[in-house]
């Protein structure tokens, strides 16, 4: 068990089960993993660690075209799923993102989709993650983190007077009030909380972390390409190296 204790996004997890990959942000897999391919020069042979795997759909595609992926998420029946049928040279652990201990053991490093660092609410927490990625990588090692874009937020949520998402311009914290249903098609409320970011934020937090940013993206999920940051993409996708 982790010295954090427990995540709020664990009994979501346990609820959602594979009913995750019904959701439409989940398809765009493949178009992600061509662009990270070019965009980071991954090559066969190369040790991924995919922070936040969620049931492995990224670690997978890896996997498939001859990388060596290690995914982690705080949720196990998440990663129950992603060691089902996963191709060779994917495996799975439940492990903190708040807790790595690697040592400049991978040459790529990814967390997308949210897949721990933005689902952090508590001070400190992202950097906690982000830190930890950065000293998972060998020296040069590239980095590809997705964050959720501060502006989209405080434009088309906080703007829009949505009762079911409102955004704390204190803590950059967007919170939705929704419901999720699993499997069988059971409906169950839940908070979800995200932390949002802007390029400038971005850049400080990576240098802290002993990364040199290479590019600043705006993206979609399953859309991913080099575009300049804007206000109309849910998302921001950062290339960055280990100094």
């Amino acid at each position: 068990m982790s010295e954090h204790g427990s995540h709020w996004f664990e009994p979501i997890a346990d609820h959602l089960g594979g009913a995750y990959l019904r959701y439409s942000f989940t398809k765009g897999t493949r178009q992600e993993v061509d662009f990270l391919m070019d965009a980071l020069q991954l090559q066969p042979g190369q040790r991924v660690l995919d922070v936040g795997c969620g049931p492995g759909r990224h670690s997978h595609e890896l996997a498939r075209r001859g990388l060596t992926a290690r995914g982690i998420d705080i949720s196990e029946r998440f990663i129950e799923l992603a060691a089902e049928n996963a191709p060779t040279g994917a495996t799975f652990e439940r492990r903190d993102a708040r807790d790595l201990d690697y040592e400049g053991e991978f040459d790529v490093v990814i967390c997308l989709c949210q897949g721990a660092f933005g689902l952090m609410t508590a001070n400190g927490d992202d950097e906690t993650v982000l830190d930890g990625m950065a000293r998972a990588l060998k020296p040069g090692g590239a980095l590809a983190l997705s964050a959720f874009n501060a502006y989209f937020a405080v434009k088309y949520f906080a703007a829009a007077d949505n009762p079911e998402a409102t955004f704390d311009a204190a803590t950059g914290v967007n919170h939705e009030y929704t419901e999720v249903r699993n499997e069988q098609g059971e409906a169950k409320p839940v908070d979800l909380w995200t932390g949002c970011y802007t390029p400038r934020e971005l850049r400080m937090l990576c240098r802290l972390a002993g990364l040199t940013i290479e590019s600043i993206n705006s993206v979609e999920p399953g859309d991913y390409q080099m575009a300049t940051p804007t206000t109309e993409t849910a998302e921001f996708l950062v290339i960055a190296r280990r100094t």
